[in-house]
């Protein structure tokens, strides 16, 4: 591990769903001060006592040091290292909530899927402050602060926006690996977001409007072929804006999905929680870039359209 000298002692994470509680119970088992936020306080109750139970390919359950439902909290007695781990459609609200919270040696992570959530952070609280992370995992909610992970593909990768905070981005990377949560310091963040988002765009949304799970899309020759349509446009996209998604990219990206897996992707998650999905960060983004670039996208056009179609329903 390369030497650092920040030594962040104290984290908090913002979101006390699955991507967060695996976060929190990671670093609450490596022996950190964390503190648990959401707005639910169902969830947080188990986290505290008996603990984060996490199952499947990582299994153990761990107490986090506090729990609050209240940003202004974090505000008052302020972590070294706050995650963001909640459905990028809050970023606004969270962001101006942590206003205050930004000092010399403190950083916020975007812990989240989504094209740009690190720069939606990064207009308010500045470049300095803010880190973007990619996770390679995938895991279901069983209740509050009870997780099952499906897969755990390691290492995480993490980057700074602001050359100024490359040692800190180093040291968290350091805490987290210790805690057996591996994650390796990157420069081509960005490419590596576009490399996943790619692949979310098509899994995520065709499972979330018609209930399949990714086996059964990727079996059915209909849905699969929307799924290769929605890849080659995604991949269009991004190597016209000049994003690298390397070499063998498109067969890497099929042969990803054939081992999804048997589950239910978060977006088809939310749909069925009557929650709002990430859709604009994710289709609503290679739209956003495709017309940036004069790319046409209408694969991603209709899918996004059918997606928030569902959402007030």
């Amino acid at each position: 591990m390369a030497e650092t000298s920040y030594r962040p002692k104290k984290f908090a994470v913002i979101g006390a769903g699955p991507v967060g509680g695996i976060v929190a119970a990671f670093l609450a088992k490596g022996g950190y001060d964390v503190t648990l936020c959401d707005i639910v306080p169902e969830l947080l109750a188990p986290a505290l006592d008996p603990g984060i139970l996490l199952e499947g390919v990582d299994n153990f359950q761990a107490k986090v040091t506090r729990t609050t439902t209240n940003i202004d909290d974090l505000i008052n007695d302020p972590p070294d290292v706050i995650f963001i781990t909640v459905k990028a459609t809050a970023l606004p609200l969270i962001a101006s909530a942590l206003e205050d919270f930004v000092a010399e040696g403190r950083y916020v992570i975007s812990w989240q899927n989504g094209i740009d959530t690190e720069l939606e952070l990064a207009q308010i609280l500045g470049n300095k402050a803010v880190m973007r992370g990619v996770v390679n995992l995938g895991c279901v909610p069983l209740g509050a602060a009870h997780i099952r992970l499906a897969f755990h593909h390691r290492p995480h990768f993490l980057q700074e926006l602001d050359p100024q905070s490359q040692d800190a981005a180093i040291a968290i990377c350091n805490v987290l690996t210790e805690c057996g949560l591996d994650t390796q310091h990157t420069d081509q963040v960005t490419d590596m977001v576009w490399r996943k988002s790619v692949m979310n765009a098509c899994m995520n949304p065709m499972c979330a409007v018609t209930g399949m799970t990714m086996v059964e899309i990727i079996k059915d020759p209909i849905t699969f072929n929307l799924v290769d349509g929605l890849i080659k446009e995604g991949i269009a996209v991004a190597r016209a804006n000049e994003f690298s998604l390397g070499s063998g990219y498109y067969p890497y990206a099929i042969n990803y999905i054939k081992n999804a897996g048997n589950h239910k992707p978060s977006m088809l998650q939310d749909i069925e929680a009557k929650r709002r999905t990430e859709v604009d960060y994710i289709n609503g983004k290679i739209i956003e870039y495709g017309l940036q670039a004069g790319i046409p996208t209408p694969y991603n056009n209709m899918i996004r359209g059918l997606v928030k179609a569902l959402e007030p329903k």
